[in-house]
């Protein structure tokens, strides 16, 4: 019986499986442990993975990405509409109201389901998890944002479903990250509760969760989130301003262009990741559209001032987190941090002032849902021994699908 749990983000996805041993995450065929969340179609076949990603910036038209953002979503969703205007693939309301993703395949228009999609890119992970075990992958468990709707769930399992997998339980992205951290404490006390934040600002969407442990089990005390808050925002954030700055000064409009609307947002990204380490950075693109090389230039302060309207909303999911659990900031003794987005300075800056304290990053920040789903399959599974490790939450006693 296998052991799997997947982490598929909105960016990229990992596979982490369960060995005698410990916990393992899995590399790809191209020796890398992230595997792009990407199907790109082409006239003769089709890419996913690593493989699409490379083929983005030639085929933006028909490469599928932030699939996460779609998924079981009606097409009339306002969040999903502000989506929309970002993706460089043509989406439109299909006959049940949810959105039929449209790109050129084998010669011809196809419509896909987001669904659909989504059980191409866990085959793929499914691939790479049987590649690594020498045998076949059915039992797993799937890691999702504890924000899914019903209708999003059944739509992953549907995915799954499609992909040939069975998944033993849907697990909260942020209380996979609980167990993982948990499960191989050995000082965790008998009778007081040690109370810890994780706080994850991903790609997309930013997540709190307060847990409370004790010898041999953990409590959920609180969740909150905010749906549309991650490193993306950020992203934009410069997209726009450079896109604004290219017009006034190069005569030219990125937004009339798709693939050059994709190189820019590409070279943003590792703008703010320069940003995360540097006080300033440059930005040069060659032959960004009309055949023109751009170069711009920004520091730290201006990135920072430019993201003050998404820096605003970082403090209301730990607000409500708190208070939902009951506690106050001084009954919180630990904060963990992960997610690609909580390397930002500022947002780091803003956790550090909120809980008087300064976060850790104990923990793998792109690895830990993966390890933790892995974990819960393997405590579901009878073919592992795990050591006795109860998840609970607060209301409802002991976690169910």
């Amino acid at each position: 019986m296998s052991v799997v749990g997947f982490d598929f983000g909105n960016e990229n996805c990992l596979v982490a499986v369960a060995r005698q041993r410990g916990i393992d995450v899995v590399l790809n065929d191209e020796s890398k442990r992230e595997t792009p969340a990407i199907v790109c179609f082409g006239e003769k076949q089709r890419f996913i993975g690593t493989a699409g990603a490379a083929s983005t910036m030639t085929n933006p038209k028909n490469s599928i990405s932030q699939i996460k953002r779609l998924i079981g979503r009606p097409f009339s969703d306002p969040e999903l509409q502000r989506d929309l205007k970002s993706l460089p693939y043509a989406v439109s309301e299909g006959p049940d109201g949810f959105p039929l993703i449209h790109a050129r395949y084998l010669g011809e228009m196809r419509t896909f389901t987001p669904t659909q999609v989504l059980g191409m890119v866990l085959s793929n992970l499914k691939e790479i998890a049987e590649k690594n075990l020498n045998t076949a992958v059915v039992d797993c468990c799937i890691g999702i944002p504890v924000y899914f709707t019903d209708l999003q769930r059944r739509a992953v399992l549907d995915a799954a479903t499609i992909a040939g997998l069975h998944p033993l339980r849907l697990f909260h992205e942020t209380t996979a990250t609980a167990l993982a951290y948990g499960i191989y404490k050995t000082d965790l006390p008998e009778s007081d509760q040690m109370n810890v934040a994780f706080v994850d600002v991903g790609h997309a969407s930013m997540q709190v969760c307060i847990v409370g442990y004790k010898k041999g089990q953990l409590k959920v005390l609180a969740h909150a989130f905010d749906r549309s808050l991650g490193g993306r925002d950020f992203d934009e954030a410069l997209f726009t301003h450079f896109a604004a700055k290219f017009k006034d000064e190069y005569k030219i409009d990125v937004y009339q262009n798709a693939r050059a609307c994709l190189r820019l947002r590409a070279a943003c990204e590792k703008l703010k990741k320069v940003l995360s380490a540097n006080p300033e950075a440059p930005l040069n693109i060659e032959c960004l559209m009309e055949e023109k090389d751009v170069r711009g230039y920004i520091k730290r302060d201006e990135f920072e001032q430019i993201s003050l309207p998404i820096l605003d909303r970082v403090k209301k999911p730990l607000e409500k987190a708190l208070h939902d659990a009951g506690l106050s900031v001084e009954n919180v003794h630990t904060v963990e941090v992960i997610g690609s987005a909580s390397r930002i300075p500022s947002v780091f800056k803003i956790l550090t002032e909120f809980f008087g304290k300064e976060p850790r990053r104990t923990m793998n920040a792109s690895e830990c849902v993966s390890r933790g789903c892995a974990l819960q399959c393997a405590i579901l599974s009878p073919t592992f021994k795990v050591r006795e490790f109860q998840v609970k939450f607060k209301d409802h006693g002991l976690y169910k699908l």
